[in-house]
């Protein structure tokens, strides 16, 4: 790799606000903002809209989508009858 072109790799601290959730990492992302992490060093923190801890498909709330009735529906809608199979 060229010396020089690439971003720093280090470590930052992700922050779900919404579920007070956060996690230490390495990333090249980069912030103005810091926060002390639990081994008593200052970290970058990088707020995030939603996290493993508040997606749905992550915490078991999500919805389950009757997938045989779209389908059914979509054939009925746009071609593919029953009576020319």
């Amino acid at each position: 790799m060229k010396p020089g072109i690439h971003p720093a790799y280090r470590p930052v601290v992700f922050r779900d606000r919404a579920a007070d959730f956060a996690f230490l990492t390495r990333s090249t992302a980069t912030s103005d903002k810091t926060v002390e992490w639990e081994d008593g060093n200052t970290y970058p923190v990088i707020d995030v809209e939603i996290s493993s801890a508040s997606h749905p498909f992550y915490t078991g709330t999500q919805r389950v989508l009757d997938t045989a009735g779209r389908v059914e529906r979509f054939e009925r809608r746009y071609g593919r009858s029953r009576s020319k199979q």
